[in-house]
């Protein structure tokens, strides 16, 4: 029986599934952690904020011109052919599944803010994170749409604390508690460089619109436009809320903070402020889990569907949605948190996050590249079309790339070119078993 036609998202679904990712549970944390860096830090949002709108624009206009699923998966495909292709839906798979089982943790742990029991008890803390992925699993496999009306109702409900702080908090400003300028010990560029690494992370996802192209209304309008508004609504939210949890709390308190937007809407309101920051931390970890396990099945589906990851992966359900990559994925991420059941949990999960996010910075830096690669294979095609601007700020999206991949650091590059090269072997095993060329013509590109 064929599968029945899904309902597709729109515009603002669109927009909230590139914000619930982007605003995850790491933004109510990064203030403590910008804390040793001083008021340099503000600095390094701007660096960031310039870098991943660059790359916004970049995978704004793919979309456009490779309005198909897979989103950096089939960016790059069609720039550099199936290996590339291969490389960057693995790589990116893996970040995105792994990075569930970190959301589906600090949801919990969120959680045992109202739930004391949760912070000793590990087999039910395990438990209730593991049955939150299955949940959202449950959501997804019901349909894009299902999937979408969730993450717009978590997005508007995470954005309530960190829009009061960000907004009403610049009343309370101490313009004392940004000094020392540069607290860091190091010089200025070292110290925006530090800095911004870590505000990268807070960037993560903006690609998120592009993943199920398929699935949304009018891709080629409606994915670059929520793409671009998602980008730049979550820059003011983060930039906006540091400076005023920066501005509130002194340094040396920020520093030592384990819930800085609580603690600074403490200071500013009293303590029933801290209970509605806690469950706007909860709620934002279930909607980042939400939207990116829509993704999670989305990645091998479409790479299946080529015939670049196993065939059983391209599988659908009778609501017309990757039902199969969706509950695989789960397996994994289930399994993951299942063995990571540990007290040494919260430091497992840092390497880890680490690791996802230089798997997603590599597709970044390809497909910036993978834009030009086009252009170059059809140029009188391109012609005229402000083709110079585009070219450069590829470029500059590029360099942006690999100026973060180098802040990561010697050992996560290391450790992340090993986790993209163990994927290897299964595509020599799925070339092998369709007995075609191992690198096929990349797909046509849309006017």
């Amino acid at each position: 029986m064929a599968s029945r036609t899904p309902a597709k998202m729109g515009m603002w679904m669109a927009a909230a599934l590139v914000v619930g990712n982007m605003i995850g549970s790491g933004v109510f944390l990064l203030p403590a952690s910008l804390g040793s860096f001083g008021g340099i830090s503000l600095l390094a949002w701007g660096f960031t904020c310039a870098g991943a709108m660059l790359l916004a624009l970049v995978f704004a206009r793919l979309s456009r011109l490779v309005p198909r699923a897979g989103g950096p998966y089939a960016f790059s495909r069609a720039g550099f052919g199936d290996f590339a292709g291969f490389l960057v839906g693995w790589g990116y798979w893996i970040s995105i599944w792994v990075a569930n089982a970190a959301l589906a943790v600090a949801f919990t742990s969120y959680l045992s803010w109202f739930w004391p029991a949760l912070a000793t008890d590990r087999a039910l803390a395990s438990g209730i994170g593991i049955g939150a992925i299955w949940l959202l699993t449950w959501v997804n496999v019901r349909g894009v749409r299902t999937a979408g009306s969730v993450q717009l109702v978590t997005t508007i409900l995470k954005l309530a604390p960190l829009v009061a702080v960000g907004t009403l908090g610049l009343l309370y400003l101490e313009p004392a508690n940004f000094r020392p300028f540069n607290a860091s010990g190091e010089g200025t560029f070292p110290a925006i460089t530090a800095a911004a690494t870590l505000t990268l992370w807070a960037f993560l996802g903006f690609e998120s619109a592009t993943v199920p192209a398929e699935e949304v209304v009018d891709p080629e309008r409606t994915i670059p436009r929520a793409t671009i508004l998602g980008t730049v609504f979550a820059a003011v939210v983060y930039v906006l809320g540091t400076t005023a949890v920066m501005g509130v709390i002194p340094a040396a308190e920020l520093t030592g903070s384990n819930a800085p937007f609580a603690d600074a809407a403490s200071r500013m309101w009293g303590g029933w402020t801290a209970p509605a920051v806690a469950a706007g931390a909860m709620i934002s970890a279930f909607g980042a889990l939400n939207g990116w396990i829509l993704l999670q099945g989305r990645i091998p589906w479409a790479a299946a569907r080529d015939g670049i990851f196993p065939a059983v992966l391209g599988r659908t359900g009778k609501h017309g949605t990757p039902a199969f990559a969706l509950v695989f994925s789960s397996v994994l991420v289930t399994g993951l948190m299942m063995l990571n059941s540990s007290e040494t949990l919260v430091d497992q999960f840092t390497f880890v996050i680490l690791l996802a996010t230089l798997t997603a910075l590599l597709p970044y830096a390809i497909c910036a590249l993978a834009e030009i690669m086009i252009y170059a294979r059809d140029r009188e095609r391109f012609e005229g079309r402000r083709l110079t601007l585009a070219i450069v700020t590829a470029l500059l999206g590029f360099a942006y790339a690999m100026w973060a991949i180098a802040g990561a650091g010697q050992e996560t590059v290391y450790w992340g070119l090993i986790l993209l090269f163990s994927g290897l072997p299964m595509y020599v095993w799925v070339v092998w078993r369709r007995g075609s060329r191992s690198s096929s013509e990349p797909d046509e590109v849309s006017a």
